[in-house]
């Protein structure tokens, strides 16, 4: 635990000068070079109560993700595998003491019928949910998953990049995970708050605070060197655990000179007879909310910062302009939920309640009509734009250079495979007003790319 200094983030969080509104316009200032903030500045910044402050703040979060990745929002899915669970957590419905928890695990079949049914949305990313059971979920099963769902087509769709959310594991289990071809490792420590995690946590495997702790070390050490990680916003104070998190960043910064790929920012939803969930010990409204996510931005510019359906379509579409870069869209939170209709209506299967229910054709028609690019590039790490590699290009903003046309060449995939008529339209309007936007260079390649995708190729990036 030395690198969650407790004592340090209350010390910090008390300075007076967090309150200066010239010292906070000074961290915003700052937050535009594309640096990142300290813990210390980051504090400032969680003070802001005056509201031209918070809207100087609002505003410097899209002008800094748009340096670094330009207007693309990326899009996946999840993939529930099992919702059996050795775990008591109290916020979560799949956690082991829910009798009214209807159990299923996914066969193989179950599978290759998700991913059909994902594919036929125009899915090509997909985050694979894998819960903590020894028997329902072990290594060897998730591998088979894995190669189940890469080599499940139909005519003109693929997933092309499986992230995965799976239970820690030791140094040699995640050289096998890796050795199934994943991309992101993904894993929350959910709070960071010592006292609150053990109260949260209070059987099983995650009850270890350390061992989830390091998971990203291990998982790093093994040579997985893109990672996702999170906060469960409600178990505990949002400025606490943000300062917290951001020590994590630190950590992994000085020892693998690699951040964070992305970090996901849920709020505590209804989940059945999970009684934090319930009843949330410190519920975050709307604007904190919107200025956590604001921060998180400014304080880690080149991460990638991930929303989930938790949230209403309204809430969605404010976060999309304050720094969010990656959605799931069209989700369902249940092991079996796509190939199945009724699947809304049996909330006995669920992991927590989703607020919107939007098909992904609608959502990808709201972000273009939001001023946005939706994305279904997996070409980084295909391509071994990984780790460091990322970091160097996404630090100083020369990322958006490479995926501003593979975003672009991918979203027209998707229209011209998937798209209903007015999304079809709407998006080939977008990509006109974005090639617009765009330098001559990334205009050229970008047209070259569509050329390719218009005749008839597939998968086609640089």
């Amino acid at each position: 635990m030395e690198f969650i200094n407790e004592e340090k983030i209350e010390k910090v969080l008390n300075n007076p000068l967090n309150a200066d509104p010239g010292y906070q316009l000074e961290v915003l200032e700052k937050s535009r070079s594309l640096q990142g903030l300290t813990i210390e500045e980051t504090a400032a910044l969680l003070n802001i109560t005056d509201p031209e402050i918070e809207q100087v703040l609002f505003e410097s979060a899209l002008e800094v993700k748009e340096k670094i990745y330009g207007n693309r929002i990326v899009l996946f899915a999840p993939l529930y595998l099992t919702n059996h669970c050795v775990n008591n957590c109290l916020y979560c419905a799949f956690r082991k003491d829910n009798k009214a928890l209807k159990r299923v695990t996914l066969s193989i079949k179950d599978v290759q019928s998700e991913t059909f049914a994902l594919l036929k949305q125009g899915h090509k990313r997909i985050l694979l949910v894998c819960g903590e059971h020894p028997k329902e979920a072990n290594l060897n099963f998730i591998g088979e998953v894995i190669n189940t769902i890469y080599s499940t087509k139909i005519q003109k769709g693929e997933i092309r990049r499986i992230n995965v959310n799976s239970a820690p594991m030791s140094v040699e289990d995640f050289r096998t995970l890796k050795s199934f071809g994943i991309g992101t490792y993904q894993s929350f420590q959910e709070t960071y708050h010592f006292d609150t995690y053990t109260r949260m946590h209070p059987s099983g495997p995650k009850k270890d605070y350390a061992y989830r702790l390091y998971t990203m070390d291990r998982a790093m050490e093994a040579g997985i060197d893109d990672v996702g990680m999170g906060v469960l916003f409600g178990l505990y104070d949002y400025r606490w655990e943000i300062l917290a998190l951001l020590q994590h960043v630190e950590h992994l910064e000085n020892r693998f000179n690699v951040g964070p790929h992305t970090i996901s920012v849920p709020r505590l939803e209804p989940a059945l007879n999970a009684p934090a969930a319930m009843n949330p010990p410190y519920a975050i409204n709307d604007l904190e909310f919107k200025k956590l996510v604001a921060i998180l931005r400014l304080a880690v510019p080149y991460t990638g910062i991930i929303l989930s359906t938790r949230e209403r379509p309204e809430m969605r579409r404010e976060l999309i302009q304050l720094g969010v870069s990656q959605i799931s869209a069209g989700s369902k939170t249940s092991p079996g939920g796509y190939g199945k209709q009724g699947c809304d209506d049996e909330p006995e299967l669920d992991q927590f309640q989703v607020s919107d229910h939007r098909p992904l054709d609608e959502v990808i028609r709201d972000i273009c009509q939001l001023g946005f690019m939706p994305s279904f590039c997996t070409a980084c790490y295909r391509k071994g734009r990984t780790g460091e590699d990322f970091m160097h290009l996404a630090k100083p903003g020369d990322i958006k250079k490479i995926c501003s046309p593979n975003a672009l060449s991918s979203f027209k995939e998707y229209l011209l495979d998937f798209a209903s008529n007015e999304t079809k339209r709407v998006g080939l309007e977008a990509i006109e007003r974005d090639l617009k936007n765009e330098p001559d260079g990334v205009q050229k390649t970008a047209r070259k790319l569509m050329e390719r995708v218009d005749q008839g190729e597939r998968d086609v990036y640089f």
